[in-house]
């Protein structure tokens, strides 16, 4: 009987087989799966490609980056972008007012020159100071024309769309107007001109024979045409030239201003005794406007002749020294507003 009680001492190894099968309900242990097997590769997962409306600007559905794509295995399946700029009404006005000050600066000063001595030197740095100080003011806006021969040749040479072109020129004839209108005015109330206006006025016009500069100067013969038409195209042609050059986004554009303007500078100054320096339809039809008549039977010299120096010289331009015409910015900066890209792997 004693013998029989070790029999009892079997029962520990009994449940120990009973919990052995018992192990495997044991098994949800692993429930630690999801935290200990994916948490280290999870850590790609931020290399998700933001795609759909906004995508650029941080937002969008986000989907993840494709696994084990080496570089140069990625093609752009599809790309949408949105091209901004400065509507055309705020071009018109940024043209109208930098017009504006170009010519009261220039007109003004060749108006008043026999009062404050400055001669011809001021007058060609009254419209050069003025060209860059209005371009440096909105040329951002409107790429800074105030000249319908630099929007002509802008357009020839594919930096405006031939749509502005128009628009262009009302605004720069209306600043015009509205400068030398503002120099009319302010001369009459100067009771020694009384009745003369206009004659005091003339002296701001643009002529050519007997009213050339150099004729009322010496009382002589002055210019004839075919001395102005030739003077007047060949310096808008350099002046266009200039502008397309200095505007260039393959150079340096920050003296774009200053070249811009000492270009008309020195071009009034060259131009000056022959024609009283136009180089440019809307300072000639201003001048016009408060002169005598024959500022008017003249007027059209002043159109033709920059405006066929700057065709030929945006055409040339175009031919030997234009950008890529996938690079082409019309003239002004475009910004992204929007972008939609899509990456996928090359199959």
């Amino acid at each position: 009987m004693p013998q029989d009680k070790p029999e009892p001492a079997e029962v520990p190894d009994g449940p120990a087989e009973s919990t052995a099968p018992a192990a495997p309900p044991a098994q949800p242990a692993p429930a630690a799966q999801p935290t200990a097997a994916p948490a280290p590769a999870a850590a790609p997962a931020p290399a998700a490609v933001p795609v759909g409306y906004g995508a650029a600007s941080g937002y969008g559905t986000a989907r993840p980056a494709p696994v084990d794509v080496e570089a140069g295995e990625v093609e752009i399946a599809a790309v949408r972008a949105t091209l901004t700029g400065p509507s055309l009404v705020a071009r018109v006005g940024a043209e109208l007012f930098g017009t504006f000050v170009v010519l009261l600066a220039g007109l003004g000063a060749a108006l008043f020159a026999s009062v404050t001595g400055a001669g011809v030197i001021g007058v060609a740095l009254g419209f050069g100071f003025g060209t860059i100080g209005a371009f440096i003011a909105v040329a951002h806006v409107s790429g800074g024309h105030f000249n319908p021969a630099i929007t002509l040749g802008s357009a020839l040479a594919g930096r405006t769309p031939w749509g502005h072109v128009v628009p262009y020129w009302l605004a720069q004839l209306v600043g015009g107007a509205l400068a030398a209108a503002v120099l009319f005015v302010a001369s009459t109330s100067l009771e020694a001109l009384t009745g003369n206006e206009r004659s005091f006025f003339s002296g701001t016009a643009n002529g050519f024979e007997a009213h050339s500069p150099i004729a009322q100067s010496t009382g002589g013969t002055g210019f004839g045409l075919l001395a102005a038409l030739l003077i007047e195209a060949v310096l808008a042609a350099i002046l266009v030239g200039v502008y397309l050059g200095a505007t260039d986004r393959r150079g340096t554009r920050q003296q774009a201003a200053f070249a811009v303007g000492l270009t008309v500078a020195f071009a009034v100054l060259v131009a000056y005794p022959v024609t009283g320096g136009a180089l440019n339809p809307a300072r000639a039809t201003a001048a016009a406007i408060f002169s005598e008549s024959w500022a008017w039977g003249q007027l059209w010299v002043f159109w033709v002749a920059p405006l066929v120096g700057a065709a030929i010289a945006a055409l040339l331009y175009r031919a030997f020294a234009a950008e890529p015409q996938d690079d082409d910015l019309l003239d002004e900066e475009i910004e992204l507003d929007e972008v939609e890209v899509e990456v996928q792997p090359q199959r």
